[in-house]
């Protein structure tokens, strides 16, 4: 009997896991907030996955984090600015060999929840995967992409990726997981933060060329304080054809601002004018638009932390 997945976060990319690997008879729970969470769950009878038009539900077995049973790996797909303090809850539940699957987004968040549980494994993922949720419990699989999971301190792969594979979640191990993390950390800064405050698709931003390229060069410029050459390499254009790429689509701060949500400015944007204060790097454009952004937050009644 292979070990269960316990899947902490129904939002979208928690909901797209644990859908497939139930859909594959892979083990998996749910862990959900609190009682009501849990009851209204269960009267939904489960899990729905719409893919190609298509909907089925899953009855994924659900509990709050004060149940007894022993974590062995966890899923945490919940938002960034949840992550440490979810774990902290769960942290009297995990097993002395437990591994922690880190989805998410940005930077910052994932040394956060190491800190909290030194005694478990954490692995870093980083997810191209596009899905959204129209409901409560139901999420839509919008596109097709690849996880990248990595753990910097200890590259030996997993044997549970077997899972992943069974489960038809397309993924690759990678040795370089934070040099992955930071690019899209890079192109996360480059495009975020702009579709908000030209209120556009992603492909507005053609329209406001020379202020992505400004950002980019900055951006090039922290990548390689940090260390992280590789991630610098060829940004703008890369940026370029993401933005080409998913013209029609809406950043995801984008859909946080516009549902009235909380962002994860301070996992993004905010993490990388951190960084480079740290690195004592002057970066204008880049602290310029965290002030904007801030401001347009607050302007909305939003928090900008």
């Amino acid at each position: 009997m292979s070990t269960t997945w316990h899947v902490l976060g129904a939002g979208s990319l928690g909901t797209l896991w644990a859908t497939r690997l139930a859909r594959a008879d892979v083990p998996v729970k749910l862990i959900l907030r609190d009682a009501a969470r849990l009851a209204a769950y269960q009267a939904a009878g489960g899990l729905t996955l719409v893919e190609h038009g298509e909907a089925k539900c899953y009855p994924v077995p659900a509990e709050t984090p004060d149940h007894p049973e022993p974590i062995h790996r966890l899923l945490v797909a919940c938002k960034a600015y949840d992550a440490e303090a979810a774990v902290a809850q769960l942290a009297p539940r995990l097993a002395p060999d437990a591994e922690l699957i880190l989805l998410q987004n940005g930077l910052g968040s994932q040394d956060a929840v190491a800190t909290q549980v030194p005694q478990a494994r954490c692995i870093y993922a980083s997810s191209t995967e596009g899905a959204f949720r129209d409901g409560d419990w139901r999420v839509i699989f919008a596109g097709h992409g690849y996880t990248w999971l990595g753990d910097a301190g200890h590259p030996v792969a997993p044997i549970w990726l077997d899972d992943l594979s069974i489960a038809g979640i397309p993924h690759e191990w990678s040795t370089d997981i934070l040099t992955r993390l930071w690019r899209k950390l890079a192109l996360n800064c480059a495009i975020n933060p702009l579709t908000v405050l030209h209120d556009c698709r992603n492909g507005g931003l053609q329209e406001h060329h020379c202020e992505v390229a400004t950002l980019c060069v900055e951006l090039t410029e922290l990548l390689e304080r940090c260390g992280q050459p590789a991630a610098a390499e060829d940004l703008q254009q890369e940026v370029e054809r993401v933005i080409q790429a998913t013209a029609a689509n809406y950043s995801s701060m984008y859909q946080d601002v516009a549902n009235q949500r909380r962002t994860e400015i301070s996992y993004l944007l905010g993490h990388a004018c951190k960084v480079a204060a740290r690195h004592q790097l002057n970066l204008p454009h880049l602290n310029q638009l965290e002030q904007r952004l801030i401001t347009h937050l607050h302007s909305l009644g939003l928090p900008s932390d």
